[in-house]
């Protein structure tokens, strides 16, 4: 008998455990699906970023995807259906107020503080909008410089551009300038002093004014200048050793441009240019490059938790050693072989005659291109004064 209730005791203590397991919450696997978009070069990279994202943060089922979709195309693909644009893409940072303007990006607000402090002071401000951040630093590269052939010039000869002209034509070369890119041809005009305003939401631009025209009577002179020569990144690394002496581009040719001019590898600030008679620096542009979180994504919090990973410290020092992109990151800038690379070294010297594309919009780009291509066809139906009245008028929307 005892041994029955005995029995009958531990059957109904069993029975009161597993009722007690049962009533526990069982914790849910939470389903999260997003999208990134990334330029073609970096998705290999991308995915091993990913890849480490997830593993760095178990305990939910993530669905990734990685679409093709570069920082230049980043605003004009979003704004053609913002609904599937990604949760997560790159972008200039000359786009971030279109963006802001478009309703596109999530402030950033969780941990603000932390990657405020994590990123060069330069960088947080490209990425912020009436004091608001919108955007995570991703690189601190995203400007130009000039690369040359040191058994063609001296490092005396690449700090005039007469003098590059000079030496370049006797040895029958070129000294290559994208002009009719308006990223690059805002160097002449930055370097004289000329300005980017946005006024009630227009572009203004003093190009047209007295020294606008000094500018660009220079820029007619240079381009007229039989060792001028212009093109893309194309003609610019097929011509690098043999027919082209010095160009003008940025860290994301370092690594061609230095297999291609071995020992003669030498890059540099931008020279100064003849300005109304008067060596002027020439000017350029600070980009940065930033990455977003679409402010119609459905899981806000873990895109901002991605965008933050794959900006981090650690891999925006991976993308130096991948891409040979500049960090925005103060540990990664301060790695020693970042501040050993001849590219960076020439950006860093360019900085200070830099400034950043907040205050472009998207409307200067086209006038600009047409302003410089009408220069490189050598076509001079109108005056420089005209060509510039068009160029700020059309830039303005008017």
């Amino acid at each position: 008998m005892k041994k029955l209730l005995l029995a009958m005791l531990m059957l109904l203590m069993t029975l009161s455990l597993v009722a007690c397991q049962a009533e526990e919450p069982v914790e849910e696997v939470k389903d999260v699906t997003l999208k990134v978009w990334g330029a073609q070069e970096d998705q290999e990279m991308l995915t091993g970023m990913i890849e480490e994202f997830k593993a760095a943060n178990p305990g939910t089922n993530w669905t990734i995807e990685l679409g093709v979709v570069g920082e230049p195309d980043a605003r004009t693909k979003y704004l053609e259906d913002p609904e599937a644009a990604a949760d997560v893409f790159a972008f200039p940072n000359d786009q971030v107020m279109d963006l802001v303007n478009a309703g596109a990006l999530y402030e950033v607000t969780i941990n603000k503080d932390a990657i405020v402090a994590a990123n060069i002071q330069s960088a947080v401000d490209s990425a912020t909008v009436d004091g608001k951040l919108y955007g995570f630093p991703m690189t601190a590269d995203n400007g130009y410089f000039m690369y040359y052939d040191k058994s063609v010039f001296t490092e005396e000869d690449v700090k005039s551009l007469d003098k590059m002209l000079e030496v370049a034509g006797a040895a029958g070369k070129s000294v290559f300038f994208d002009v009719s890119n308006g990223w690059y041809i805002a160097s002449f005009f930055i370097g004289a002093g000329n300005k980017f305003e946005m006024v009630d939401g227009k572009q203004v631009l003093d190009f047209n004014n007295e020294t606008g025209v000094k500018v660009g009577e220079a820029i007619k002179a240079f381009t007229a200048n039989p060792a001028f020569l212009t093109g893309d990144d194309n003609v610019l690394k097929a011509g690098f050793g043999t027919t082209i002496a010095a160009g003008v581009s940025g860290t994301w040719n370092a690594g061609d441009i230095s297999t291609i001019l071995g020992a003669n590898y030498g890059a540099t600030k931008l020279p100064e240019y003849t300005l109304g008679g008067v060596a002027t620096q020439l000017g350029s542009f600070a980009g940065f490059k930033l990455m977003g979180v679409n402010s119609l994504t459905m899981y806000p919090e873990e895109a901002f938790a991605l965008a933050e990973f794959l900006t981090n410290e650690a891999n925006q020092i991976k993308r130096f050693e991948v891409r040979k992109l500049g960090p925005a990151n103060k540990n990664a800038a301060s790695n020693e072989a970042v501040l050993a690379d001849v590219a960076l070294s020439a950006l860093a010297q360019q900085a200070p005659f830099a400034m950043s594309q907040n205050s472009v919009a998207g409307t200067y780009w086209g006038p600009a291109e047409a302003f410089g291509l009408a220069l490189e066809n050598k076509d001079y139906t109108m005056s420089i004064q005209e060509m510039l009245d068009a160029l700020v008028s059309q830039a303005a929307g008017e």
